[in-house]
């Protein structure tokens, strides 16, 4: 059975900052990362629902909400910029379909 050994304690005055630090910081970043999905989420969920101008609207404030999180280096840039790709071309695939119905 095989357990996680357990973390010591830091001795050093730094060291215990830099875990209270730590524990701050990873809060902010999970809260963040959650913010991306959701936002990624909800345009998704918009186009599955074939709703274009609802769609175009939260893919608006995806992309700002993406680029900040991209900025801060919680997602690397790339990742972000396939995202938004990706989602772009779903949201222009329903207004040419609403277009051609």
């Amino acid at each position: 059975m095989a357990t996680k050994p357990k973390k010591k304690n830091p001795r050093l005055a730094s060291g215990r900052k830099r875990v209270r630090q730590d524990v701050k910081i990873n809060a902010a970043n999970t809260s963040l990362r959650s913010k991306y999905r959701t936002a990624v989420k909800n345009v998704e969920k918009a186009v599955l629902a074939g709703d274009k101008t609802k769609a175009a609207e939260l893919f608006g404030k995806m992309q700002a909400v993406v680029d900040t999180i991209a900025d801060k280096g919680i997602f690397h840039k790339n990742k972000a910029a396939r995202d938004k790709s990706r989602l772009s071309a779903k949201v222009k695939a329903l207004a040419t379909a609403q277009a051609a119905a």
